[in-house]
């Protein structure tokens, strides 16, 4: 069950029409980019959590 985790991101990345836009924007950067900047460490840190639970049940 810990696997449905591996989703969010991928779930989350798939609906571009929730992050498109313009505004809010910081340092110049739309919002398109910095959702998208976000998921970096938000993906590894699910992929870590999931490895180390997987890891552990063996």
């Amino acid at each position: 069950m810990i696997w449905l985790l591996l989703l969010v991101p991928y779930a989350a990345l798939l609906w571009v029409p929730f992050y498109n836009h313009r505004l809010p924007d910081l340092f110049g950067f739309p919002f398109f980019y910095l959702y998208q900047l976000a998921f970096v460490p938000i993906t590894a840190l699910l992929t870590y959590i999931v490895y180390r639970r997987v890891r552990h049940d063996r």
